[in-house]
């Protein structure tokens, strides 16, 4: 599995940005994807999470920075994940990443129950 983010880029403080997260190869979706994001000298910081739960329904956790702001979101027939960022702040700067993890009934909330990842896209958030 292959997964490429897309979607980073410059944006004021308060607009809004939707990053894409494409997985290429065999791929489940009723793994954990999760979003993840890394500002310079900092340690990488969960950001959201997702799983499928069968039908139409989905499981989702937020990190607290990004409760009420950010969305996450799976389109299964496209293997895809979005992260859809609003109300957009400076400390929202940083490279965002998103990554897989093992199948668990929990949504892992750290990066290093995560095993396949891809290779970031930079957000930046001007004030």
């Amino acid at each position: 599995v292959q997964l490429v983010e897309s979607g980073g880029g410059l944006v004021q403080a308060g607009g809004s940005l939707r990053l894409s997260c494409a997985a290429s190869g065999l791929t489940e979706h009723n793994i954990p994807t999760g979003w993840f994001r890394q500002a310079s000298g900092q340690e990488r910081e969960f950001v959201a999470a997702i799983t499928w739960t069968g039908g139409r329904s989905f499981y989702e956790e937020y990190g607290d920075s990004v409760k009420g702001r950010f969305t996450i979101s799976r389109d299964n027939p496209k293997n895809t994940v979005y992260l859809q960022m609003n109300s957009l702040k400076p400390d929202d700067t940083a490279v965002y990443y998103c990554a897989q993890a093992p199948w668990q009934m929990t949504l892992p909330r750290t990066a290093k129950e995560y095993d396949i990842w891809g290779q970031g896209t930079q957000v930046t958030v001007s004030s």
